[in-house]
């Protein structure tokens, strides 16, 4: 006798009960129900956090989740009770053009905040209990920094990346900046860049000796940052792996704008004019990737090859399709440095934004498209998960940002205006909207800023500059 297949209410009813007599411990019950698509399916506009006056380039969530931190064209970094939409704490950064990210250093009572930015800097806040905030230059890249990655757990060490190639390692403790490496090209399509523009910094959560940068060419290179002498004595130049899907190999027309860990170490990777790509381990392409050969695998006699290096041994081989990273298909990432991350309690979901102004998910096993989300007027860039229940915060060209919760009635499904583009070797997609939207005219903002600035809490700042929304095209 064939079963009735059981329905995601039937599921979830079955949890209940086990949670109840005891079968399902309350964290499995929890992750079971965070991670449900029938979740997933009813995310629906929570509510809108309106303050900025630009291009909300970088949202991000503390620790436990109740406070969510912004930055702007406005050069504003904005605290926010997300639940209810209040502003806990708005001050000016100190920087001198747009905020490309602002993150809150763990274990500090939410007090301490870093930035960088599109001038270049590299900037700390820091909170009083009156609620004053004093901002300090801690280094400066030649060129835009778009990303910044703190070390999991850490409440003083961060990393940066550049335009100008270069990785820095910040420790607050000190005030020091660790100029690391400076990443360059591996053959001759890509001369005329004296270093690879970095667009995107992640570290690995469950060994944070390991980060990846990636940016104006089509490899992540993956860093051991044990490698390093901090005596200066050593070669650091050298990456532990390189990443990249293999027909794209060789192909000087894409660039990475997006990188993110999971909790499991798989490294999720977005191209721009192309997908997005999950890469896990042993997919890498070793330290010394032949950059016109169809794949190159190597091992490594580090300990890095029992983490992020490929177990097959050092020769070239082609791609079968499981060792093929997993690819997600739909979205368009041509116009601006899009993110990328995970959602679910256990990473089972990959989100991003699209230049259709829509959020896209997909199943991380398997690549299924699951929902598309109709967000803002313009460019949806950043996408960032709650860090404990089933929240989606997303912004973009729009000067406000939208909070989504699993809170509609009826389950939703694919919209059927996605229509499909063909270009040359590949399928993009993108929403049919008929509205036009002007851009709005801001100042710009020349005030100059010391290395250290007191700002009160009520400081406002009218003036604005969104000539340069994160990621705009060079």
């Amino acid at each position: 006798m064939n079963k009735r297949p059981r329905t995601s209410i039937g599921k979830a009813v079955v949890n209940v009960w086990q949670r109840e007599v005891g079968e399902l411990s309350a964290r499995n019950f929890t992750h079971r129900v965070g991670g449900s698509e029938d979740l997933v399916l009813r995310l629906e506009l929570y509510r809108k956090l309106e303050k900025h006056r630009g291009c909300v380039n970088t949202i991000s969530f503390n620790a436990a989740g109740d406070i969510l931190v912004s930055g702007s064209d406005d050069r504003r970094v904005i605290l926010w009770n997300w639940e209810t939409g209040k502003v806990q704490l708005s001050f000016h950064s100190g920087h001198n053009n747009n905020i490309f990210q602002a993150k809150i250093m763990p274990y500090t009572d939410d007090r301490s905040i870093i930035t960088c930015a599109a001038d270049g800097q590299v900037r700390h806040a820091q909170i009083s209990d009156k609620g004053q905030v004093k901002t300090s230059l801690l280094g400066k890249h030649l060129g835009r920094s778009h990303k910044l990655a703190i070390e999991p757990g850490s409440p003083h060490i961060f990393y940066t990346c550049g335009e100008d190639g270069l990785v820095q390692h910040f420790d607050l403790r000190t005030g020091a900046a660790t100029e690391l490496v400076t990443c360059q090209p591996l053959d001759g399509k890509r001369s005329h860049m004296p270093a690879i523009h970095l667009n995107a910094i992640a570290i690995d959560p469950r060994n944070p000796n390991f980060f990846a940068v990636a940016g104006s060419d089509e490899y992540t290179r993956l860093f051991d940052i044990r490698k390093y002498k901090w005596d200066g004595s050593s070669d650091f130049g050298q990456p532990a792996n390189f990443f990249c899907p293999p027909h794209l190999i060789g192909d000087g027309r894409v660039g990475i704008t997006g990188l993110a860990f999971s909790e499991q170490s798989e490294l999720l990777v977005s191209y721009n004019d192309e997908n997005i790509y999950l890469f896990e381990r042993g997919m890498g392409l070793g330290p010394n990737p032949v950059p016109t050969s169809p794949v190159s695998m190597g091992s490594d006699a580090s300990e890095m090859s029992t983490n992020h290096q490929s177990e097959a041994s050092p020769s070239t081989m082609a791609i079968d399709e499981s060792s093929a990273p997993q690819v997600y298909k739909g979205h368009r990432n041509c116009e601006t440095v899009k993110g990328v991350n995970f959602f679910g309690p256990k990473c089972e979901y990959v989100v991003s934004g699209s230049d259709c102004a829509r959020i896209f998910i997909w199943k991380k096993k398997g690549g299924e498209l699951i929902r598309v989300m109709e967000a803002d007027k313009h460019v949806v860039n950043c996408i960032e998960s709650h860090p404990h229940t089933t929240v989606l915060a997303s912004s973009g060209i729009d000067s406000d940002i939208k909070i989504w919760t699993p809170k509609a009635n009826e389950r939703a499904t694919l919209p059927q205006n996605i229509e499909k583009v063909l270009k040359p070797g590949r399928i993009l997609w993108y929403a049919s909207d008929d509205d036009d939207d002007e851009d709005e005219d801001e100042e710009d903002d020349d005030e100059y800023f010391s290395d250290d600035i007191f700002y009160d809490d009520d400081d406002d700042d009218d003036e604005d500059d969104s000539d340069d929304c994160e990621g705009g095209s060079d």
